[in-house]
């Protein structure tokens, strides 16, 4: 009887590249691991649509293949370096987590990313540190790829996250809280209120309150009420406010909407060249969509009065639409008497989304 697997391993060597990915092919649908040193072999092939088969085929192999591949991460070849971490990226156990480990520090960044994918099926609370290194890595995927990971491995990646909240390194303690922010950690309230009253850096108090206001313990309220008078710091704690839906919240930030006056910007530049814009504006808009959030009816005349201002407009528009039935009434009195094109088309757009049709009742 012929050997199959045999024949299609010696077609891996044939001078015709499409006998080369037929072969390649036709090994992934045995899974033998006969196949698996001819198919890494075959990950150097001059041919791209070769290599793309030797690496489907690899994946499909599984397991026997997983070994030989944790060795190929440190191969000379790039090519084969890549193919090998995105083969393990959806193959990997136990017997690679060290080549997995080590490629986190990989120059390419296909590998780092492709790596610790790998690791997330692992879940070895061993990686941490060196997760939270890659947390500082240059290139996005690689870092939401190494959040993701930190986030498989749940509560045994805590303990390790709340010690760097303490390292001398401001990076360290910056990525260890956007880790803690995706777990959520009650234990990690107290530390993070700590950093916000205490730390250093701005960017690390500024992050901590974005966390407080992800975690959502109500105990951050008072704190970031308090940040709310610090410049540096208002814009996040306005924001973190609205996530708790805070009611305590409501007086200074109806207040802050309120604050200032629209004649404050007559016969200014555009808010693209006016450098005041950035300045003043995103604390009001970030005050507007905290209201929402936190949804009391008591502040529809505060965001009705922001809505009749250019500089507030969209966003309190889109605010009014979480209030229902308690924005209607106002909005649809409004729509009676404006003569203002722009702001009867933002009006018009908040009804609609309230479930109000033209027709349904006479103005």
């Amino acid at each position: 009887m012929a050997d199959s697997v045999a024949e299609h391993i010696a077609a891996l060597d044939d001078e015709d590249w499409g006998v080369r990915e037929d072969a390649a092919v036709a090994l992934g649908l045995f899974s033998d691991p006969r196949s698996v040193q001819p198919l890494i072999r075959a990950l150097r092939d001059s041919d791209h649509a070769v290599r793309v088969a030797a690496t489907a085929s690899l994946t499909a192999v599984g397991q026997p293949a997983v070994l030989s591949l944790g060795f190929c991460l440190n191969d000379p070849n790039l090519q084969v370096q890549e193919a090998a971490a995105s083969i393990l990226a959806n193959t990997a156990d136990e017997q690679v987590y060290e080549p997995l480990l080590s490629a986190l520090l990989n120059p390419n960044w296909i590998v780092r990313m492709a790596a610790a994918k790998g690791l997330t099926r692992l879940k070895d609370p061993r990686s941490i540190d060196t997760l939270i290194l890659v947390l500082q890595d240059k290139v996005p995927a690689v870092r939401e790829e190494a959040c993701r990971t930190i986030q498989a491995i749940g509560e045994a990646s805590i303990p390790p996250l709340l010690k760097n909240l303490q390292d001398p390194n401001w990076r360290i303690r910056l990525r260890s809280i956007e880790a803690l922010a995706l777990l959520k950690p009650q234990v990690a309230v107290a530390p993070l209120m700590n950093l916000v009253a205490n730390d250093s850096d701005s960017a690390v108090r500024q992050d901590a309150i974005r966390a407080l206001g992800e975690i959502g313990n109500a105990h951050a309220i008072p704190l970031l009420l308090d940040s709310l008078t610090t410049p540096s710091l208002q814009l996040k704690a306005i924001e973190a406010l609205g996530n708790l839906q805070a009611v305590e919240a409501l007086p200074p930030l109806m207040a802050l909407v309120q604050s200032l006056p629209a004649d404050a910007y007559e016969d200014r530049m555009e808010g693209c060249t006016d450098p005041q814009y950035k300045e003043e504006l995103p604390p009001l808009e970030a005050a507007v969509k905290a209201l929402a959030k936190i949804g009391d009816p008591q502040t529809v005349p505060v965001l009705m009065n922001a809505l009749r201002s250019t500089l507030l407009r969209q966003e309190a528009a889109e605010a009014l639409t979480h209030f229902g039935s308690a924005a209607k009434t106002p909005l649809l009195q409004l729509l009676k008497i404006t003569k203002n094109d722009n702001l009867r088309r933002h009006v018009l757009e908040s009804l609609s989304q309230l479930g109000w049709r033209p027709g349904q009742i006479r103005l």
